[in-house]
């Protein structure tokens, strides 16, 4: 009896789990020849395949062919998780950072709770930092906007090699365009209070972070709130905002550097202290936080 694609893949899998990625990588190629035929129909399964053909070539440090299946699995099905890390981590090794970040980031708006996404993003926050100066953000290319409906897709786990993302939580009420037009507000807001601290005030920028965290909860919106909290000396305030980022992004600088600096001035000098340290095992040559460190070392 001919072998179907199903079967081929959980061969292929069971290759992949004791580590035999070539055999495993031909399994899965001869699973997507069988569906090359079935068209639009099998998207889903040749997207996991490819992704999965990927996971292979990735182990194998063919990093070239594993962006090659990753692209090709996100043509079919956008915004699948696997294929993105995957992608990422690919641009990684090739040293194709600002590719690498891109990808991180599309990665935690589908779902923000993946840790290896947040580690990802703060390695090439620093690579590019190094490479490209202070200005790295402005050489990026766009990071895409990724629609509610992949938000919530990925609440039914995919089909794929081992080691199952946990899947994130659908939009609240089931209602995607809801969702989508809340969380296109708080960004709109979050730019508004932006603007509003590049001009210097405060006190109406705060005000628009917190009108865009009722919609969405979002690190950087807790981390911008927390430095106008800091300017309008509400250091309590911006120790709460700060360790709200930390649930989300535990390893975030800006959270670190700005609860540092609000617990200093509370004159709680230990945890400020603990604070920089965790902060500087993400980036040891930080010159703002080293500064700090030896303000409070004096105190």
């Amino acid at each position: 009896m001919a072998a179907s694609p199903g079967s081929l893949r959980r061969a292929g899998n069971e290759e992949f789990r004791r580590g035999q990625y070539g055999p495993a990588a031909a399994l899965y190629t001869r699973a997507l020849e069988l569906l090359e035929a079935a068209g639009d129909a099998a998207a889903p399964e040749r997207s996991a395949l490819l992704a999965n053909r990927a996971a292979c070539h990735l182990k194998d440090g063919a990093c070239s062919l594993c962006v090659a299946d990753c692209t090709g699995a996100l043509n079919l099905v956008p915004f699948g998780i696997k294929p993105l890390l995957r992608r990422a981590a690919a641009y990684e090794a090739l040293e194709r950072y600002q590719l690498a970040y891109v990808d991180y980031k599309t990665a935690l708006q589908v779902d923000c709770s993946i840790q290896a996404a947040h580690d990802g993003v703060n390695r090439m926050t620093k690579a590019l930092l190094e490479k490209d100066g202070v200005n790295w953000r402005q050489k990026l290319p766009p990071i895409p906007t990724v629609p509610v409906s992949a938000q919530t897709r990925w609440s039914v786990p995919s089909a794929g090699t081992p080691g199952v993302d946990t899947p994130p939580a659908a939009a609240p009420g089931g209602k995607p365009d809801q969702a989508a037009a809340g969380t296109e507000r708080a960004r709109t807001l979050k730019e508004e209070g932006n603007e509003l601290v590049k001009k210097g005030n405060h006190k109406k920028a705060a005000e628009k972070y917190s009108e865009s965290l009722k919609l969405h909860q979002e690190c950087a919106t807790y981390t911008n709130r927390a430095l106008c909290y800091l300017a309008l000396k509400q250091y309590k305030e911006a120790v709460q905002d700060c360790t709200e980022a930390l649930r989300l992004d535990p390893k975030n600088v800006k959270a670190l550097y700005r609860r540092a600096q609000a617990l200093k001035e509370l004159k709680d000098y230990k945890s400020s202290i603990a604070d920089i340290k965790s902060l500087l095992k993400t980036e040891p040559k930080n010159t703002a936080a080293l500064r700090l460190l030896q303000e409070l070392n004096r105190a």
